[in-house]
């Protein structure tokens, strides 16, 4: 029988998931700690943290972590973490031209991990086929079981509906329209499936396991095969009123510029995405193809054409963030995706436009920073969208 709303029960139950989502976002936290951050009082927390530990879903660190629950002194307190044996996760990033499928415990500690190179915008059965195969093999060659493990996230490189989180009708990955991909997978591997837009889910790995975390308004920027944002603001994920908020790769910044594949002209992702960003290479360094390990190889070796367009590159994400930045005045803005691994140039570029073009109390506070995750923040991000599905379905029903 269904709990009614407001009824104690119902409140216990989403408490619970406050603490538990707390200690997913947070990694180590003390009760005194989630107290604070819930707005629980402490006796709630201790009573509920003992149901969650007796129930195998939150665990004590083994190492106490050492730290006093207050400047006054006193016996320190032992940080509480997501329990790694308690379960696992999968997650999936289909990019567009692969597949990384990772699948971790609950507290994201990875077991696992393939990657696969594949037209995945032309080839929807061939890429839903490998994911579910690969999920499967993933977890029977780590040697964990089955029966624990609790769900799939997949994030998508194309715009989602807020709502139903399927593709919406996009130029973007026109071959999957009308893909059901939640439906597909669930059928093939047996396990409830969460989709979302992969710079959205991005956001939200940097925030949980990365380098936003304690900031909860950030910007994140991911620039790789496409160009994208995802945006944390008071501490969620905003997703727009459709679901494609974030689309930051399709904001003009060159007038006349290259037709993008979205149909228009001189879009930030002609500019800074992964192929515009190597192919400004070809009249240097010929026909061959420079890859992002070259450029990164080239800027290492202080070559000026590589810091230059780097540089550049940086300034036009600058550019495109200014205005976002001043209506939203984000604490944080991560800079991630394949491309984002040339560094320093890059970063300072972004830096230099916004320093130069917000306003005073924006500018001043809004900080730029490389993200920790590499190119495993979307398929992480994914990890997150599924536990937090699973946690919520779990400590609620």
């Amino acid at each position: 029988m269904p709990e009614a709303p407001g009824s104690l029960t119902s409140l216990r139950s989403r408490n619970r998931l406050l603490v538990v989502e707390t200690v997913q976002r947070r990694g180590r936290i003390s009760r005194v700690g989630i107290a604070r951050a819930t707005g629980l009082s402490r006796t709630t927390v201790s009573s509920l943290v003992a149901d969650l530990i007796a129930e195998g879903v939150l665990a004590e660190a083994a190492d106490g972590g050492g730290y006093r629950a207050s400047s006054g002194g006193g016996r320190p307190a032992t940080p509480l973490t997501l329990n790694p044996e308690g379960g696992g996760v999968l997650g999936v990033h289909l990019r567009h031209a692969g597949i990384r499928v990772l699948f971790t415990d609950l507290s994201g500690g990875v077991l696992g991990e393939r990657y696969q190179e594949l037209d995945v915008d032309h080839r929807p059965d061939d890429a839903l086929a490998y994911v579910a195969d690969t999920a499967l093999d993933l977890v029977a060659a780590v040697g964990h079981d089955a029966g624990r493990v609790f769900g799939v996230g997949v994030a998508v490189s194309a715009p989602m509906q807020s709502q139903s989180h399927t593709l919406r009708t996009s130029s973007v990955l026109a071959d999957w329209t009308g893909v059901d991909i939640a439906a597909r997978l669930r059928e093939r591997v047996g396990l409830p499936v969460h989709v979302g837009n992969d710079a959205n889910l991005g956001a939200l790995a940097e925030w949980t396991f990365g380098a936003g975390r304690g900031a909860d308004d950030l910007i994140y920027v991911m620039l790789s095969d496409g160009v994208g944002a995802g945006l944390i603001l008071g501490g969620e994920l905003y997703e727009g009123a459709t679901g494609s908020a974030g689309e930051l790769g399709h904001i003009p910044v060159v007038d006349g510029g290259y037709v993008c594949r979205c149909g228009n002209r001189g879009c930030l992702e002609t500019v800074v995405g992964l192929r515009a960003l190597t192919s400004a290479f070809t009249h240097t360094r010929g026909p061959d193809t420079t890859t992002i390990a070259d450029v990164v190889a080239l800027l290492a070796a202080d070559d000026p054409g590589a810091q230059r367009v780097t540089a550049d590159a940086g300034r036009m994400v600058g550019r495109a963030l200014v205005g976002i930045c001043a209506m939203l005045e984000p604490r944080r803005v991560v800079i991630g995706g394949e491309v984002a691994a040339v560094g320093r140039p890059l970063l300072e570029g972004v830096r230099e436009v916004l320093a130069r073009q917000l306003p005073p109390p924006v500018g001043q506070e809004v900080t730029v920073t490389a993200g920790r995750l590499g190119d495993r923040a979307e398929a992480l991000g994914a990890i997150a969208l599924a536990t937090h599905s699973t946690s919520a379905h779990l400590l609620t029903s």
